[in-house]
């Protein structure tokens, strides 16, 4: 990508905002309207899969978007990125039913997972490393903002308007980043003709589908179609590396993946993920169900994460250059598992406040690894790789979430059906509770929730430890390479076996 005027990169860096903007918002304002939408279309069936189908696709499309923004460029894929999600969004408006609601979604998914690898790779062509830090933390903020307005805008949208509103919404924001992409940002022409492996992509889709599959509905399918689905994913996982290892442009490139550096960073990713999905899916449950609090409480001690992350974000950022990579890293593994033990000692006496700040220093954690790990696979690769390198750790994080949910829900499942005196939960009995506030509840279904959510806090805790291992797995001399040394010797330096 040549060098821009620095003008012009404040409206690509907008551009960027907006896009990413456009799909964070998706799951808070979706959310808010389901009931709503639900109520007009029927099939309560299909409820959980207007959101899984969107993880399902964007989880898939993530990696094989960042490969096609190497081989093609970042401007033509953000494009048809955002046209993909602006026609998915366009047509979720008029969805007629829950199964055509869950297609539309399926092709929302796909667009995001073509804005997210390459809005983030096109901040890494356009800033050296040393102020990429401080863009990072303006798209963090872009997340946080959008978990606090994104169920305002849709609670209003369906008190004053149509549900269909919180799709079309998507409409002029999408045309205007766009518009900046279009007028704003500038590629050399690609001279080589590449080819697209569409065998290996695939192959690869219906691999992670089944795989996601399986893991999202792990608790109502049966055995049978479980085994299927995990069949599936082993045949095309086999298929996929085959076909990977012959093709000439592959949509994942196994040595890319060899390397300690990205490995360790990816890692953390997914344990990000996962251990986010288990603070966002069962903190809630306990505020509300054990602890009594309102609603309005129970997200106050969840926004926190939202406000730690991008501070964190933030202050890697500006901290990276001095202190370097390696530091603020562990830093981070070793924040997260401090966050997460905060929960492992809550009580039904505790005060929400408590939760919170677990919460705080899980963001804050979540927000030095992410940065920083991103600039460091983004830097340890040549320029026709950042895109790939980019996809694999959104990837990475996206699988993680969904990892996180199938672990965490089992282990709480479990804990509800083995709890001394209370005999097994029923979902009914669950909801109840969780609807009972302040007024009074039954002694036992209370003491099973609180014993099921600390197994599950616990199991929480374990997988946050691991980021500590997996972090230290980051080479030093790589960390100190890119906090030294300008952004174009960092790439044409040569890399040891362990970078």
């Amino acid at each position: 990508m040549p060098d821009h005027p620095s003008s012009l990169r404040p409206l690509i860096v907008a551009s960027v905002m907006m896009s990413m903007f456009m799909v964070a918002m998706e799951a808070t304002i979706v959310s808010t309207a389901m009931p709503q939408i639900v109520a007009q279309l029927g099939g309560l069936r299909l409820y959980s899969w207007v959101f899984s189908s969107f993880l399902l696709t964007q989880t898939a499309a993530t990696v094989i978007f960042g490969k096609l923004a190497d081989l093609y460029g970042r401007k033509p894929v953000m494009l048809a990125g955002i046209g993909i999600f602006l026609v998915g969004s366009l047509f979720a408006g008029f969805a007629w039913s829950m199964s055509s609601m869950v297609l539309f979604r399926l092709i929302q998914g796909v667009g995001a997972g073509a804005i997210m690898p390459v809005a983030l790779t096109i901040i890494g062509d356009l800033y050296p490393a040393r102020e990429r830090g401080k863009v990072q933390g303006y798209l963090a903020s872009v997340w946080a903002f959008s978990a606090v307005v994104g169920p305002m805008i849709g609670a209003f949208i369906v008190t004053r308007l149509s549900w269909a509103w919180i799709f079309w919404i998507n409409l002029p924001i999408g045309l205007a980043a766009a518009g900046g992409f279009a007028f704003f940002l500038r590629e050399e022409a690609r001279q080589q003709r590449p080819s697209i492996d569409l065998v290996g992509a695939g192959l690869f889709t219906c691999a992670i589908a089944a795989l996601m599959g399986a893991l999202t509905d792990i608790a109502a399918i049966d055995r049978t179609t479980l085994a299927a689905l995990v069949a599936v994913f082993f045949l095309c996982l086999a298929l996929f590396v085959i076909q990977e290892r012959r093709a000439r442009d592959p949509i994942i490139s196994f040595d890319l993946w060899k390397r300690r550096a990205i490995a360790a960073a990816n890692g953390a990713a997914l344990i990000i993920g996962m251990v986010l999905m288990g603070l966002t899916t069962f903190l809630p449950m306990y505020v509300q169900g054990v602890l009594h609090r309102s609603p309005v409480v129970a997200g106050l001690a969840l926004t926190m994460v939202m406000v730690g992350w991008p501070c964190g974000a933030t202050f890697t950022a500006r901290a990276f250059p001095r202190l370097g990579l390696r530091p603020i890293l562990l830093a981070g593994g070793v924040l997260l598992p401090i966050g997460a033990g905060v929960f492992v000692f809550l009580t039904r006496d505790s005060s929400p406040v408590l939760a919170g700040v677990g919460s705080l220093l899980m963001g804050l954690a979540m927000g030095f690894v992410s940065v920083s790990s991103l600039v460091l696979i983004q830097e340890i690769v040549e320029h026709s790789e950042r895109g790939s390198a980019t996809a694999s750790n959104l990837f990475a994080r996206n699988l993680g979430s969904t990892l996180g949910a199938a672990v965490f829900g089992g282990v709480l499942n479990y804990g509800l059906s083995h709890t001394a005196n209370a005999g097994s939960v029923t979902s009914e009995q669950l909801k109840e509770l969780l609807q009972a506030g302040t007024a009074s509840v039954d002694a036992a279904l209370q003491m099973a929730l609180q014993h099921s959510l600390h197994i599950t806090f616990c199991a929480m805790f374990v997988i946050a430890l691991i980021s500590i291992v997996v972090t230290l797995l980051v080479p030093s001399a790589v960390t100190r390479r890119i906090g030294q040394a300008p952004a174009e010797a960092i790439r044409l330096a040569p890399l040891d076996d362990n970078g």
